[in-house]
């Protein structure tokens, strides 16, 4: 005597439905969490507090996915013998810094175009510790004296528009005054 072996069928519709799990499932464990690890993307708001290390400056930064390159608010800025030395912000602190030029970057928009030193500079911002190329300028005339562009950004952030100050900066080594 043969046995017959029972198949079970199961109905289309609970087949689409087990598919559409198992398909959120591997979405939810691709897609960042907004707090990872150093090699994770990181969401961040339109503007971010960055403390400058190892002077633990704590500013505001607008985030620019406009700009190139990140700027720095740097009043009454010399460059001497490839040296830039300025002053942030009073606001900030008002620190007399010096930093060695790096290069020179010609920086031009629908108003203007200039020649501007870069210097080379730590920051945190969120858990991120990140050391970066950033031109000097005064930014007297605006509201935020950092700029973060996409020099920073490109391997880092995800932005959100539509928030602000997602991650206050969190890097154990930088303790802000």
């Amino acid at each position: 005597m043969g046995s017959r072996q029972k198949r079970f069928r199961i109905h289309p519709i609970l087949q689409s439905v087990g598919l559409m799990f198992l398909l959120v499932l591997i979405v939810l464990f691709l897609l960042p969490s907004g707090k990872g690890n150093a090699g994770e993307r990181i969401t961040i708001g339109e503007v971010e507090d960055v403390i400058l290390i190892p002077w633990r400056v704590k500013l505001p930064a607008r985030i620019d996915t406009g700009a190139a390159t990140s700027s720095l608010d740097a009043r009454e800025l010399k460059v001497k013998n490839n040296m830039a030395e300025f002053k942030l912000p009073k606001k900030y602190g008002g620190l007399l810094l010096r930093l060695p030029v790096v290069e020179w970057q010609n920086i031009r928009s629908a108003d203007f175009k200039e020649r501007r030193p870069v210097v080379e500079i730590t920051l945190c911002i969120g858990p991120k510790l990140i050391t970066t190329q950033v031109t000097l300028n005064d930014r007297s005339t605006v509201k935020y004296p950092f700029i973060i562009g996409r020099n920073i950004l490109k391997d880092n952030f995800i932005v959100d528009c539509m928030h602000s100050n997602c991650l206050p900066p969190s890097c154990p080594e930088a303790p802000a005054k």
